[in-house]
């Protein structure tokens, strides 16, 4: 069995940084794409960053383009997401997950198999 945990949330004024932090419990870890997500109260789960197994590629979505930035340490068995410039809007639940498969990145939930529990951020203004 996977095991994903996430740290590294908290609160924090507009225009501060967080690190959010993902460990995973397995070494094939290394092996797979990555995704990290976040839920606002009332919303869908929506993706935010996603990159490969060797994290070669990374992929954004636009609110966060340019402010957040998502990495890997395969020695470690972790996968990091790097918050800048937060905004109120960025409030959620953020998630990390596993990718079915090494090289699939894509921006749905359902390609991803094993969640951590969350981890909670909050912005205020």
């Amino acid at each position: 069995q996977v095991k994903v945990v996430e740290s590294g949330g908290g609160l924090v004024q507009a225009g501060g940084s967080l690190r959010l932090s993902c460990a995973a419990s397995t070494g094939t870890f290394r092996t797979y794409a990555m995704g990290w997500f976040r839920q606002a109260p009332g919303k869908e789960r929506d993706s935010v960053a996603r990159i490969n197994w060797s994290g070669s590629n990374t992929y954004y979505e636009e609110s966060v383009k340019g402010r957040f930035t998502i990495s890997r340490d395969n020695a470690k068995n972790t996968v990091y997401l790097q918050m800048n410039n937060l905004k109120p809007e960025d409030t959620a639940v953020y998630y990390c997950a596993r990718s079915r498969t090494s090289w699939s990145t894509g921006r749905s939930p359902l390609e991803y198999d094993y969640w951590g529990q969350g981890t909670q951020v909050t912005v205020s203004s």
